[in-house]
């Protein structure tokens, strides 16, 4: 075990349950755009949303998956040779096929441990909480110089509830800062039960009209709202994150009414205005998935920042690009 004593109240044993294990996606360290100071971000896997614009579609499934990067393959071959189920094909010697009904993981894996080209990538480990604590508190010199910490994001955090509730307990007893990027699409019981331990939230809101918002993401947004509500009641120091998508949620009417929205929440920090990029788009090939927006063309500055004018005529703050 590698925590520092310093930072434990009681029983170094008695800080996490062992067995107990979450799906973990990735880690970003030295984050600086989602939360105070600098942060890692602890990425979760599973989402009951799905956003087609999603920028991490990898953490949307609640399960390890094969990610493959045909232009990393070097023509080895040794994938192929490692798999024991055969499902990964190769053409003119480039791995770019699997057979995701015939693969093992989370069992397996061979490929991915044999291919140091990264042309081979599983998204999602099981983790203990000691294990992803283990990477956090490799920056904690950071998070005290500058007032950071951790950020758990996804995916959606609370896909996961009893993994998310361990982390962020160990969290505070190890005197984290502790932040939650969500979608707000979870029961309010979990949620409040977490906030007790959450000294900042990071909250999306899609889209204000319930139908449309079910068009782009495949859920209505009655229990966001409703979440959102009692979040900006809470007295939890809170933003509201509203990525700006080309025709689905860009127009006057939607800023506004998010905007009305949200300016009577009494702990509201910021809306930061998200716009759309096509950063995550190669990742949805890698998982052999269509990325139903190809094509489509992100916002000029001058349109993103007139929006962000509309919002700012009720009295808030707030920020392009996070």
């Amino acid at each position: 075990m590698s925590w520092s004593h310093e930072y434990l109240l009681y029983d170094p044993g008695a800080i996490y349950r062992s067995e107990l294990t979450g799906l973990i996606s990735d880690f970003q360290r030295f984050s600086i755009h989602d939360g105070p100071g600098i942060r890692t971000l602890v990425f979760m896997k599973g989402c009951p949303l799905h956003c087609a614009w999603c920028a991490n579609p990898e953490t949307i499934i609640p399960r390890p998956e094969i990610m493959l990067i045909p232009h990393n393959c070097i023509g080895c071959g040794k994938c192929i040779e490692a798999c024991p189920s055969k499902c990964l094909a190769q053409v003119d010697r480039i791995v770019s096929f699997i057979d995701r009904d015939k693969c093992l993981l989370p069992e397996c894996g061979k490929c991915q441990r044999v291919c140091y080209a990264n042309a081979v990538n599983i998204s999602g480990r099981y983790l203990t909480v000691e294990e992803v604590m283990d990477v956090v508190l490799r920056d904690r010199e950071f998070y005290d110089r500058t007032g950071g910490g951790v950020t758990i994001s996804g995916g959606e955090p609370f896909a996961q509830p009893v993994f998310l509730m361990e982390l962020v307990r160990t969290a505070k007893i190890l005197k984290l800062h502790t932040a939650i990027e969500t979608c707000g699409q979870v029961n309010w019981n979990i949620f409040n039960s977490v906030l007790e331990h959450l000294d900042y939230v990071l909250y999306d809101l899609k889209h204000m009209d319930s139908n449309r918002h079910l068009q782009g993401t495949g859920v209505d947004n009655r229990i966001i709202l409703e979440n959102a509500k009692r979040l900006g009641a809470s007295g939890k120091p809170v933003r509201i994150r509203l990525p700006l998508i080309p025709d689905f949620n860009d127009s006057e009417e939607n800023v506004r009414a998010t905007a009305e929205f949200i300016a009577e929440f009494s702990n509201l920090e910021a809306l930061d205005i998200l716009p759309y990029h096509r950063m995550g788009e190669p990742k949805w090939g890698q998982l052999h998935q269509e990325y139903k927006l190809q094509g489509v063309v992100p916002h000029n500055k001058e349109r993103v920042f007139e929006l962000a004018d509309i919002a700012r005529k009720y009295g808030i703050e707030v920020t392009v690009g996070g």
